[in-house]
């Protein structure tokens, strides 16, 4: 079994800051990304994510984001399994210290 590719909430700050070009899944509840999300992700909340497939591009990696790190996890051994390239941001939004906005 391979393993699931990881990133931490500091590099992916970092990335944002550089502008680099990243996708950003969050699949957190709605009422968690009303506290705040990162700006730049789009949100698919973990049960809607199977009913999102071909909004994905699988050319695209996406780095998936939750509160603590293990729902962004499950989801993406799930998109893993589909095809799908994914990374998971480690500790997630608990560790993550850059600009965040409820969504809108």
């Amino acid at each position: 079994m391979s393993e699931l590719k990881t990133i931490t909430p500091q590099e992916v700050q970092k990335k944002i800051e550089a502008g680099e070009p990243i996708h950003l899944i969050d699949v957190r509840e709605e009422d968690e990304v009303a506290e705040g999300m990162i700006p730049q992700a789009k949100h698919i909340p973990m049960g809607d994510v199977a009913m999102h497939l071909d909004d994905l591009n699988e050319e695209n990696e996406y780095v998936l984001i939750c509160r603590s790190g293990k729902r962004s996890e499950n989801v993406g051994w799930f998109l893993h399994d589909h095809g799908y390239k994914v990374v998971n941001m480690t500790g997630g939004m608990l560790d993550y210290n850059g600009e965040t906005k409820p969504k809108a």
